[in-house]
């Protein structure tokens, strides 16, 4: 709710306008007056109960003033100046042409080729069918 709804007249609203609702609906089952006569009667105490909300002072609301003025904000020192840009790349001082990834690992035979990562790569090659058997 608002801090205004807080009030007498925002507390009395709605069981108000249920009784209306209950007493237009009785009058239409009991009497020969219906629903459709007796509406306006609705807009009528709608129009009532804005007229107490606004006649009745507001109820107070919110944080009490603290009765002493906030310290103010601190200030931080500026942020240091940006670093020097890096030099370029000098050619044949690090780089992808200059890594080791393409080449074959210490210890194992240029026979097998390079070694490459991958799922697997660590396990030993299945051993050669015999002679007589197909592939």
């Amino acid at each position: 709710m608002r801090g205004a709804d807080r009030s007498f007249a925002g507390a009395i609203r709605g069981p108000i306008t249920l009784i209306t609702v209950g007493a237009l609906f009785a009058l239409n089952n009991f009497t020969p007056y219906g629903f459709g006569q007796t509406w306006p009667v609705l807009l009528i105490v709608f129009g009532l109960l804005s007229l107490l909300r606004r006649a009745t002072p507001a109820a107070p609301g919110g944080y009490p003033s603290p009765g002493f003025p906030y310290p103010p904000y601190p200030t931080y020192p500026s942020a240091p100046p940006p670093a020097p840009p890096t030099p370029p790349p000098v050619p044949g001082h690090g780089g992808y042409r200059d890594s080791q990834y393409g080449q074959t690992a210490p210890g194992a035979s240029s026979a097998a080729g390079p070694v490459k990562g991958g799922f697997g790569s660590s396990a030993t090659p299945p051993p050669a069918p015999p002679e007589g058997e197909p592939k």
